[in-house]
């Protein structure tokens, strides 16, 4: 990503994408036909780790705004990493109607740490098997934060 750019997305309930700026359909190699309606997920690289989106979908189904690093692969298995807050999208009524997603150039060296711990959680996840992987890397990341004595958002928000 340029520094200057920032990916902008909307998705419904269910994750499928019902709003992508140009720099997210720049970004993805899709175009603005194959990405909307398409869940999310289409643009999920193999070497992010599946605990990282059951926390972001548990802490974003909480009504709560999350910030990570994400490794993303556009459509010709190039790859782009971003720092993404994701917050829930309210009608009128206060009631959650989607998800709204801002992702702008991540620090090389966020990246590097950010690759380090995907690397990790992603070995947790295959010792521990398909059905167990997402609390597998959940768990070690919840350890190594501990050991560390910082919460999620303190640990991201520091690099």
């Amino acid at each position: 990503m340029r520094e200057e750019d920032f990916i902008v997305s909307k998705t419904d309930l269910k994750g499928r994408i019902t709003y992508g700026n140009r720099i997210f359909v720049e970004f993805s190699g899709y175009s603005p036909t194959e990405l909307l309606g398409t869940q999310h997920n289409i643009i999920r690289h193999p070497d992010m780790p599946r605990g990282v989106f059951k926390f972001l979908w548990d802490t974003i189904g909480a009504k709560k705004e999350c910030c990570a690093y994400v490794k993303n692969m556009a459509k010709d298995g190039s790859f782009y990493w971003v720092f993404a807050n994701i917050t829930p999208d309210y009608d009128a009524q206060g009631s959650v109607t989607g998800y709204f997603s801002v992702r702008r150039q991540p620090t090389r060296s966020a990246v590097d740490m950010m690759a380090e711990v995907y690397r990790a959680m992603l070995a947790e996840e295959q010792k521990a098997g398909s059905r167990d992987a997402c609390a597998a890397s959940l768990n070690w990341l919840v350890n190594v934060l501990t050991q560390k004595g910082v919460s999620y958002e303190e640990f991201i928000l520091s690099l």
